[in-house]
């Protein structure tokens, strides 16, 4: 790939207030030109993107790729990679819950170590607040971050203890890193395993209330009140937080929240319809809170979207609902149900989605460089074809899991392109690679 001409495509960057028709000049890897006009080059391949969005490399800040996992899990970082090039990402962040727990400097040495060896996309790992996760006693946050930790989270537990967020807020407001709350009141939610509601009392499973989200969010604003640490939700399913959200940014509270797709696409009847396929942490709610979140994301008051892929082996999904493991994979498949729920909905077109999958959450892990096109550095490019029907079929998923609800469905919008490093990783390009020999 020493030279290559991204031709005739819609080329989107929010960051730079891209939004026209030209071509992307790209020499050894580098970024060497963006232009309006045709570019003209002597012996180059040329990818023809009439019909596509050239974007900066999606971005997913919550994913799980398992490692290390002692052998519990079938998902490694290497077949995770591969999940989100086929989705298009040539970022992703993962989350610590991991066994052992990443809370020391050298587990995320380790971390990007093994990221390292496969060089198809970027994976930037997150650390946890407490020593591991369980909320007793803090991490050593700066040691962290130094380390090369994006973010600090106890994802999948939350920080319980008053005093002891505080602390952590201060440690991350000192060294300038976001944190990522699990917000989840563990008091309310003892046997809970779907939205409390009607359909839960007519299936007989344990109650999820509203309020174990709602609170801790609730919480997390008083406390960092005055700390002033930049603050995220993460997986927001319930209406009534995207209001408290709104309410603390109208405060210029550094505050941000994230949508997943089951949490657009799903409500808590998927649970009755599709068994533990449907098991989600946080769980489906109802049609309201898909709507208000919606609301929240047509107004900036949520401004990431972030699949929050987690895969498990079909075992432990293939249990009684009150027994099975929460959660779904999300990457390979995450950018058509993003259009489908959003830009189909006619809550954002395909610019304003894209923010939300590159510049917007590249700000908010203080990586801006990732979520723009930038002349002079190494290209770092998703190209979608934003009309590509396809069939959503979890056996030709380059994950390792087969979690997933939306198996079967139709959508529309696919990457046939990722370049990450100057590298190109994903190539699904068919007749629109060319060679050029002459101007």
């Amino acid at each position: 790939m020493a030279t290559t001409i991204l031709q005739n495509g819609r080329i989107i960057d929010n960051a730079k207030k891209y939004d026209f028709t030209g071509d992307v000049l790209l020499r050894d890897g580098i970024i060497e030109s963006i232009s309006d006009t045709p570019i003209g080059e002597l012996d180059c391949d040329v990818i023809d993107c009439e019909g596509c969005i050239i974007s900066p490399g999606l971005l997913d800040i919550h994913v799980h790729f398992r490692e290390p996992s002692n052998g519990k899990h079938e998902e490694t970082t290497s077949s995770g990679i591969k999940s989100a090039v086929a989705g298009g990402f040539t970022t992703v962040c993962t989350m610590p819950n991991t066994t052992p727990a990443i809370d020391t400097p050298e587990l995320i040495t380790n971390a990007n170590e093994e990221a390292n060896r496969n060089g198809l996309c970027q994976v930037l790992p997150t650390a946890c607040a407490t020593i591991g996760r369980k909320g007793d006693e803090i991490a050593p946050i700066q040691a962290l971050v130094e380390a090369g930790a994006i973010a600090i989270t106890d994802d999948g537990n939350v920080v319980e203890n008053d005093a002891m967020m505080s602390a952590v807020l201060e440690q991350c407001a000192k060294y300038n890193v976001p944190f990522m709350q699990h917000c989840q009141d563990p008091k309310t939610t003892v046997g809970g395993v779907m939205n409390e509601g009607e359909i839960q009392q007519i299936l007989g499973y344990g109650p999820w209330p509203r309020g174990a989200e709602e609170s801790i969010i609730e919480r997390d604003i008083a406390l960092n009140e005055s700390i002033g640490a930049s603050w995220h939700a993460q997986h927001l399913s319930s209406g009534g937080s995207v209001d408290l959200i709104r309410k603390a940014k109208a405060k210029n509270q550094p505050i941000s929240g994230e949508a997943s797709p089951h949490h657009l696409l799903l409500t808590d009847e998927a649970c009755r319809d599709l068994g533990t396929m449907a098991k989600m942490n946080p769980p489906l709610r109802e049609l309201q809170d898909i709507n208000q979140i919606k609301e929240g994301i047509a107004d900036g008051t949520i401004e990431i979207l972030a699949t929050d892929h987690a895969p498990h082996p079909m075992h432990t999904k293939d249990q009684p609902f009150a027994n099975a493991s929460f959660g779904i994979v999300g990457l390979d498949c995450a950018l058509a149900l993003y259009a489908k729920a959003l830009i189909d909905d006619g809550v954002l077109d395909w610019s304003q989605m894209l923010a939300m999958m590159t510049n917007n959450p590249a700000a908010l892990i203080n990586r801006p460089s990732l979520g723009t096109l930038t002349v002079g550095d190494l290209a770092s490019i998703t190209v979608i074809d934003p009309k590509l029907s396809w069939t959503i079929h979890v056996d030709s998923f380059a994950s390792t899991a087969r979690n997933c609800p939306f198996n079967g469905w139709e959508v529309k919008g696919k990457a046939i392109a990722t370049i990450y490093d100057g590298y190109l990783a994903l190539e699904a390009l068919g007749d629109r690679l060319n060679h050029c020999n002459t101007t």
